[in-house]
């Protein structure tokens, strides 16, 4: 599977790579999955990578600038980008914990110009979250098995049933456990 097309809120798997924000934006800012762990693209700035080895918990995923009131993933300014005739397109950013020393940290991106769907990112954050807790962060810059389990997570299903956990742990299961 080469990963050209394939999103799931802000994350866009491209080109063989797996980018979370507009990559093709120019002067813009985005993370990119790399085998040697998160690198943060920046205008005007060198970028920066965080090894796979220190982020801890997960990522959250927020889509708006500052941080959501009540926990949500979406700021107000977040909710209303996507939406014809709304100036900008804004941003997003990762949150994580990194160790070693520990720290919080935060990668901002830059928004595509069409909207995230609320249920996309929050399977985006579960996917982000569960893959970090298996001690798997570095399969997220492997294209093809992010890629599947990104089309298991979109295909179309009846969710009533089923926990939103659930479902994330089931597609990345169906993909197979890390060998790396």
């Amino acid at each position: 599977m080469s990963g050209v097309g394939i999103t799931l809120g802000p994350l866009e798997l491209i080109d063989g790579r797996c980018v979370v924000g507009d990559s093709r934006r120019p002067d813009g800012s985005w993370v990119e999955f790399r085998a040697e762990g998160l690198y943060r693209h920046a205008p005007g700035s060198e970028g920066e990578l965080v090894p796979w080895s220190r982020i801890m918990l997960g990522m959250r995923v927020i889509v708006g600038r500052g941080h959501p009131a009540k926990g949500g993933n979406f700021t107000m300014p977040g909710l209303l980008g996507g939406l014809p005739g709304f100036k900008g397109r804004g941003g997003g950013h990762l949150d994580m914990t990194l160790r070693h020393p520990y720290e919080d940290w935060s990668a901002r991106f830059d928004r595509h110009t069409h909207g995230y769907r609320l249920f996309d990112v929050t399977l985006l954050e579960e996917l982000l979250r569960q893959t970090v807790a298996a001690g798997e962060a570095h399969r997220l810059a492997d294209a093809d098995w992010l890629g599947r389990v990104v089309v298991r997570l979109t295909a179309p299903r009846s969710w009533v049933r089923t926990k939103l956990a659930d479902v994330v742990e089931q597609a990345r299961q169906a993909e197979g456990t890390s060998t790396g």
